[in-house]
């Protein structure tokens, strides 16, 4: 997985409250485990309703935020079912974190375990970053992991929580298997000395 440490990008503002996982990625194209090509059905029926073009206007396909790495958008993001694939398709697309004013805690853990930083604002500094990417798109936020902030150009900087060992995930581009595995010489020595005081147990994976 790729490590997340700082993230310099434009944003892509798309202000709507309680959009659940299957706006995000509809289930009719969950058919599939790979996590790569899913970008193309990133929120499908709002850019492509029936089988038709994209839909003119829709933010993701609007030429001024082509290439946009931030996803900035409402309460509650995330909600719904726990479709893993939502975040599979956001990353494919290109995005690497989403400034939300609250998240679905299954989507929101998700997040970490793909790559993806789920960073959660106050409403106003939302709102004020997608009106800034509104009318402004050129508009560079930087996201800093390490130091917990976001900052903009004459937009000041803002703090965001985040939990110590998702933070380490992150930074050290670690997945839950991962990180477990960066502990295995502590977990072969307690199974060794486990085994020494009680040699009746089998060692099933042996």
């Amino acid at each position: 997985m790729e490590a997340f440490t700082r993230l310099e990008a434009r944003g892509v503002p798309l202000l709507v409250d309680d959009i659940d996982t299957d706006m995000i990625f509809p289930a009719q194209y969950a058919k599939t485990i790979e996590t790569s090509g899913l970008g193309k059905y990133l929120f499908a029926r709002e850019r492509r309703p029936g089988s038709g073009p994209d839909v003119a206007g829709f933010p993701l396909d609007r030429p001024e935020h082509a290439g946009a790495e931030i996803l900035l958008t409402g309460r509650n993001f995330g909600c719904g079912s726990s479709r893993e694939h939502a975040v599979w398709a956001l990353r494919d697309f290109g995005f690497r974190c989403i400034i939300a004013e609250s998240f679905s805690d299954i989507f929101y853990a998700n997040c970490f375990r793909n790559g993806v930083l789920p960073v959660a604002l106050p409403r106003d500094v939302v709102g004020a970053l997608s009106s800034r990417a509104e009318t402004e798109p050129d508009t560079v936020v930087t996201v800093d992991l390490r130091e917990q902030t976001v900052e903009a150009p004459n937009f000041g900087s803002f703090r965001f929580s985040v939990e110590p060992h998702r933070k380490r995930m992150l930074l050290e581009g670690l997945d839950e298997v991962g990180l477990t595995l960066k502990e295995v010489s502590e977990i072969e020595a307690y199974e060794t000395r486990r085994f020494a005081a009680e040699p009746w147990l089998v060692r099933t994976h042996d």
